[in-house]
């Protein structure tokens, strides 16, 4: 079942069955360059069932990313609560397969889910983080609108976080 469309993309629940398009993306160590490590398979599992867990708990999760022309697998991006040194935030996250890279599909679904944190979710808020190293993270976060809101430390790493309101959405 199709969550968000967009004019190249569908984003869709994950499922048991992603897990060896998904391993393309997670346990890549150039992809996984700003995580403290590439995901084995036994923890690409683990962050299928977390996703699925959120679903039924926040009606929201990372989804999958279909390219449609082909209805090819290419990465996750979705929205998930996340710990920003003392706050619990929904942030949008996404991995992109390496070969799709630089073709403006991870822009194309953050936005989708940016739209659908606001329209469909009613977050007043949505969040974006990374290190303050992945510069191409950030730049889709400020593609999609997100500013500046602070800079916290997290596993030993400076990390900068971004938001976006809905009522810079709503004048739009």
């Amino acid at each position: 079942m199709k969550i968000i469309e967009t004019e190249r993309l569908y984003l869709r629940e994950l499922q048991d069955n992603d897990k060896k398009e998904l391993m393309k993306v997670l346990s890549n160590p150039e992809s996984m360059e700003f995580y403290p490590n590439p995901f084995s398979e036994e923890r690409v599992e683990k962050w299928i069932q977390w996703n699925i867990e959120n679903y039924k708990k926040y009606k929201h999760g990372l989804w999958a990313v279909i390219l449609k022309d082909g209805d090819v697998f290419i990465g996750d991006c979705g929205i998930t609560m996340q710990d920003i040194g003392d706050e619990i935030i929904p942030e949008i996250g996404f991995h992109i397969i390496k070969e799709y890279c630089n073709k403006g599909y991870a822009t194309e679904a953050a936005l989708a889910c940016k739209e659908y944190a606001f329209k469909v979710l009613h977050y007043p808020k949505i969040f974006s983080y990374t290190t303050v190293r992945n510069t191409p993270s950030q730049k889709v976060a400020e593609k999609i609108g997100l500013q500046i809101y602070k800079y916290f430390e997290k596993n030993g790493e400076k990390q900068i976080a971004r938001v976006a309101s809905i009522d810079e959405f709503v004048k739009l």
